[in-house]
This record gives C-alpha cells, sequence and structure tokens, in this order.
C-alpha cells in the first residue's frame, strides 16, 4: 500500500502540538512507517502546498498569513486536521478577541521595555485581522484534535485511523471521566486559590473549594492534572453539551455542581469564574460556540472586574 502523504502547517500556536508528535515515542514508528511526510514548517524548508491525502493544521487564524496558509492547505489537501486546541477552538491566541489591535500593539512594542524605539513593524510582517477564529471559520475542518497539546494516544489514534481508512475511535466523556477523585459533601464554605493548602489525594478538588473546570472539559488528556492534584483549566476544550446547547455555560455548569458538594453560594461560584473570565475562558473564547452565546458577556465581566479591582 503507497504511504498516505501528509501535509502539515501552523499558524499562530507556540508549536508545542508539533513537539507532541515526538511524545509517541517508539508509536511514532508505527505512523512514519505509513506516511510520506511533505509539507512541514518544523522539519523542512518547502515553500509550496504539494497534493496530499492529510492535512495538519496547528494554530488560530490571526494575520494575513494565516488565513492564506490555511486556504492553501485546504486547497491541497483532502482531509483536513485541525491540530490542537488553537486550531479547533482559537486557543490562547484567542484572548485577544477582549483587546484592540492598538491595545495589542503597546503591549507587544509601543510601550514594551525591550523593543528598541517602541514602533510596531511596518514591513515583513502580515497586518492582523479583526479578530482571532478558530481554523473552521476559514475552510472546512474534516477531523478535530483539541488538546494543548493533544495528548499522544488520541495523536496516535487520530493518525492510525486516517493512514488505515477507518472512523477514529472518540468518547465524549469529560475530564472528570478518568479522574479518580470522589465527589463528596462537604463543609467548605470559600473558593481557595490554586496555590492555597494542599488538596486531599481523593476528594473531588470541587468538593475542597477549588475552581476546578473537569466537568466542562471535552476528555482528550486522560485527566492528568486532577488526578495529581492539579486544577483543570479545560485546556482540551469544552465539551460537546457547552458548545452545543445555547443556555448551557462554563461558568453556570460548575457553580450548580460546586454548590451541590460544598456550602458556597451559586452566585458566589459565577461571580469568582467571571471575574477570571479570560483565565477560565482562555481556550475557547475565540469560537463562534461560546463567543455567541447570549450568556457569554466578557467585556462586561472585565469590566466589572476592573472597577471591583480599583475600588
Amino acid at each position: 500500500m503507497s504511504p498516505v502523504r501528509v501535509n502539515a502547517e501552523w499558524l499562530s500556536v507556540c508549536g508545542g502540538c508539533e513537539v507532541a508528535i515526538v511524545d509517541l515515542h517508539e508509536q511514532i514508528l508505527d505512523v512514519l512507517g505509513a506516511v510520506q511526510l511533505q509539507r512541514c514548517p518544523v522539519l523542512t524548508d518547502i515553500k509550496d502546498y504539494p497534493k496530499a491525502e492529510v492535512g495538519i493544521v496547528s494554530g488560530a487564524i490571526r494575520n494575513e498569513h494565516d488565513r492564506h496558509a490555511a486556504e492553501q492547505m485546504r486547497a491541497s489537501c483532502d482531509t483536513i486536521i485541525a491540530w490542537g486546541t488553537c486550531a479547533a477552538y482559537g486557543g490562547i491566541p484567542g484572548a485577544a478577541i477582549v483587546h484592540t489591535r492598538e491595545e495589542i500593539f503597546d503591549a507587544a512594542y509601543r510601550k514594551n521595555p525591550t523593543t528598541v524605539d517602541g514602533r510596531p513593524p511596518t514591513c515583513r510582517v502580515d497586518p492582523l485581522e479583526t479578530r482571532v477564529v478558530p481554523l473552521d471559520e476559514v475552510i472546512p475542518v474534516d477531523l478535530y484534535l483539541p488538546g494543548c497539546p493533544p495528548h499522544p494516544a488520541f495523536i496516535l489514534e487520530a493518525l492510525l485511523s486516517l493512514v488505515q481508512g477507518r472512523a477514529p475511535r472518540t468518547r465524549q466523556e469529560s475530564v472528570c471521566a478518568r479522574c479518580t477523585r470522589a465527589m463528596v459533601r462537604t463543609d467548605v464554605d470559600r473558593i481557595k486559590a490554586n496555590h492555597e493548602g494542599d488538596p486531599h489525594p481523593d476528594q473531588c478538588l470541587l468538593s475542597q473549594g477549588y475552581l476546578c473546570l473537569g466537568s466542562v472539559t471535552l476528555d482528550r488528556c486522560a485527566s492528568p492534572c486532577p488526578n495529581n492534584g492539579v486544577m483543570c483549566t479545560g485546556c482540551a476544550g469544552p465539551t460537546m453539551q457547552i458548545l452545543t446547547e445555547p443556555n448551557r455555560d462554563i461558568r453556570t455548569e460548575v457553580a450548580q455542581r460546586m454548590s451541590k458538594l460544598t456550602a458556597i453560594a451559586p452566585d458566589t461560584i459565577q461571580h469568582a469564574i467571571e471575574y477570571g473570565a479570560k483565565t477560565h475562558y482562555s481556550y475557547s473564547m475565540a469560537t463562534s460556540m461560546i463567543g455567541s452565546k447570549p450568556t457569554f458577556l466578557i467585556d462586561q465581566w472585565i469590566a466589572d472586574a476592573e472597577a471591583e479591582a480599583e475600588a
């Protein structure tokens, strides 16, 4: 059987999704033996976009170069994978939607002590688009592989399924599905910061007063963070229920569950998530499935948080 031709492209992204492929360790041989890697910016200096069966695209659409590269990948590849949370939902670059381009240039260039003269670049850098968007708002996407970066087990399954010509075996559970902690009712009456105390090893982090997003986050990681006492930050993106149902939201769902496990009022929990909205929605706010919800009022939440901090 002829090897499957693969093109790769990275847009506005840190590069961690490409490095994650190496985490397959010896299993990478199962993949490399069945594919012909053509375009891959992290490995090769090929400028064009040869015809390929599979296209791997990581990163969000942030500037004109990103849009052009995404369109070239779609035209040259039969199947496109949105590789990583930035491509799937906008990811961390998507947090730029709550700032104007002028504010971003001020922070990066004009008011940044590390720049030489404080001026933004005027050449060899493509202009920023009006807003950051995930890949599927520019081109059709065939397969989504969220994660920051994607977990090696899911990478292997996705790539092997394409090589073998079958549908990938996926699950729709939340991060909680593989978390070994038990949800128990407690008398905890306040929200704790992540650095406060030493979490009980067997109790659900929500039960202990920690804001953990495992119950509203899609399992594309095998739950390493909560199982090791670290609160889930939602890096694999929201569950399908959150994404597809207009009246379900990250803050309301977490508040409902946490209030049933503790003595903390739902309004208090919601307020805490709204106060830190740029953190709690950082991976998914750029996707229209979150940003267009009538319950998503991040501009107002940020204004309220700033006013509260100044009071």
